[in-house]
């Protein structure tokens, strides 16, 4: 025997030794003693096989021949369990059926009786090293797997940054927000602009931004860079977050210029781009004052404007794709008076196959944009149109809600829970007598009741959302409510509008506190990451409805839902 094998191949193992033989159990058990971690001997198969699944067996070693059953018996129960359990089988039998029993049965070795404890000794030697190989692969492949999932965590924790830097990066001072603003020269009227930003990869090529000029300018830049990957994301990037940075320091000035913009964007990208690389970009503005619309549009997918006689205008492009050397580009503008609807969106939209490769969804965008009131129902036909998404989609969906023909419901409520109930039974009965459509009228009341106790606690009340955990964490929030309410003489003031968009029918409902409001870029928080942030309520209602939208103070809310 060798001694300098003992350690590192004997010394882990447990061996489990199944023998009738009194001689030859203590033989095993003063001769495996001293080389093993733990030897077992016991006298039966019965045993034998309850200690196997009782303790933690490395090697087996079994007599062929038993009073009660045979070794092999054993041997056919543990490898129902394992099949790559080492066992040696000592037997006197030389037997080609036995030897070829036990080949089939995978036995690891044979010990020839009588025990010779050299040969037994090579046979458990040997096993140990084939116990030990399979550790050392086992402990190799959990390292690898655990370098992996460690790579695997840190890769997903990189790409969360870089998803995080872009939604920096892009600039969206109308996040959920409406626009009071003069729709087509009148003050009946909001804006509703929103917005469908969805990157196929975390580093997308598509980029875009929604800015506030001043009250009656927006400016609006959709950009979409040549292919996929680093390259054209880092394109996009950098284009978007130059313009964003350029408007600032306009607006500072005084002094904003689509045509020093656009002149300036070009300077900057054009020693970035590549040779051969292009960039599709909208530069769009809108002044609701003036009723007109300048655009500039380098190789992007024809914009859709919706009038008020339901007739769809196609704007093409007027500018060749931005590379390395152009220099001029033209700026037109066109009357928005009568339009009611816009939309802008880079190719991802466009060019997406539809289902059973029946052409691309081009063929039909008119047709969904004309049905669709709002960004939600856009998105819901784009998606129903096709199998899978192909490339980054981005657009910009802006409705002008004109309610000058509208006759409003229109009811006020004083600052108590009483009256928050009271309002609750005037929209229900307000909903029921417009439509039967019981499931609208469910989803109407869930967002209703829950940005109606927004305008009570948070609005008019003014309790924030840690003192609100507070108060209910000390037992004392209705208490406070009640003494808050009786000092209270702010108002609640709900408008309802039932909107028509043939053949559809929609319901408009606008809640007002008279509270200090809240800042709403908040809720792009709120949105991508409920877990963390307080504004569940707010989320729900979003769900629950085709869309939420504050005004820019954050004390009016808008939310629509469709009849029919």
């Amino acid at each position: 025997m060798q001694n300098t094998f003992y350690n590192e191949y004997l010394s882990e193992m447990t061996l489990l030794c199944v023998e009738n033989d009194e001689f030859s159990r203590v033989l095993y058990a003063s001769f495996f003693d001293t080389l093993v971690s733990k030897v077992i001997v016991v006298d039966n198969e019965e045993e034998g096989y309850a200690q196997y699944k009782k303790q933690h067996i490395d090697i087996i070693i079994t007599d062929h021949h038993m009073p009660q059953l045979d070794g092999f018996e054993l041997i056919r129960k543990v490898r129902a369990d394992n099949p790559s359990m080492p066992i040696i089988l000592v037997t006197a039998i030389d037997s080609t059926d036995s030897i070829i029993k036990a080949l089939k049965l995978h036995v690891s070795n044979f010990v020839h009786k009588p025990v010779d404890t050299e040969e037994l000794f090579d046979a458990v030697l040997t096993a140990a090293r084939i116990v030990l190989s399979k550790r050392y692969v086992e402990a190799e492949r959990n390292k690898k797997i655990k370098e992996f999932q460690e790579k695997e965590r840190y890769s997903a924790y990189q790409e969360r940054l870089a998803f995080d830097k872009e939604l920096s990066i892009l600039r969206n001072d109308f996040y959920y927000q409406l626009l009071e603003s003069h729709c087509r020269s009148t003050d009946t009227g909001v804006i509703i602009p929103d917005f469908i930003y969805r990157p196929l990869d975390i580093l997308s090529g598509d980029a875009y931004s929604a800015r506030k000029i001043d009250d009656y300018t927006t400016f609006y830049l959709l950009v979409d860079g040549m292919g996929k990957g680093v390259s054209a994301s880092l394109s996009a990037m950098l284009m978007t977050a130059h313009i964003n940075y350029s408007i600032d320091n306009m607006l500072k000035q005084g002094n904003f210029d689509l045509h020093n913009l656009i002149d300036d964007a070009i300077a900057y990208i054009q020693p970035i781009l590549l040779e051969d690389e292009m960039i599709s970009v909208d530069f769009i503005v809108m002044n609701q004052y003036e009723t007109s619309m300048h655009y500039a549009k380098f190789a992007m997918p024809p914009s859709l404007l919706q009038d008020n006689t339901r007739k769809i205008i196609k704007l093409k492009s007027n500018n060749p794709p931005l590379n390395r050397y152009q220099k001029e580009f033209n700026i037109m503008r066109i009357d928005i008076s009568s339009i009611v609807k816009f939309l802008f969106c880079t190719d991802g939209l466009v060019e997406n196959t539809l289902k059973n490769g029946q052409g691309s969804y081009e063929s039909v965008i008119e047709d969904d944009f004309a049905d669709a009131f709002t960004q939600k129902e856009l998105k819901t036909l784009f998606l129903n149109r096709i199998d899978k998404q192909e490339d980054d989609v981005t657009l910009i969906f802006i409705n002008c809600f004109d309610f000058g023909n509208s006759t409003p419901y229109h009811r006020k409520f004083s600052t108590s829970l009483i009256a928050i109930d009271e309002a609750g039974d005037w929209y229900e009965s307000l909903c029921t007598s417009i439509t039967d459509n019981k499931s609208m009228i469910n989803n109407a009341l869930v967002v209703f009741n829950e940005l109606m106790m927004n305008a009570y606690e948070h609005g008019n009340l003014g309790i924030e959302s840690l003192e609100k955990h507070r108060l209910l964490e000390e037992d004392r929030y209705i208490e406070t409510l009640m003494s808050y309410e009786n000092e209270c003489i702010k108002q609640i003031d709900i408008t309802v509008h039932v909107l028509k968009n043939d053949p559809s029918v929609y319901i408009v409902t606008q809640i007002t506190d008279e509270g200090n409001g809240f800042n709403t870029k908040l809720l792009s928080q709120i949105f991508r990451n409920t877990s963390r942030y307080n504004g569940k309520g707010v989320y729900l209602s979003r769900q629950s409805s085709l869309g939420i939208y504050y005004n820019q103070t954050g004390n009016s809310v808008l939310f629509l839902h469709k009849i029919e």
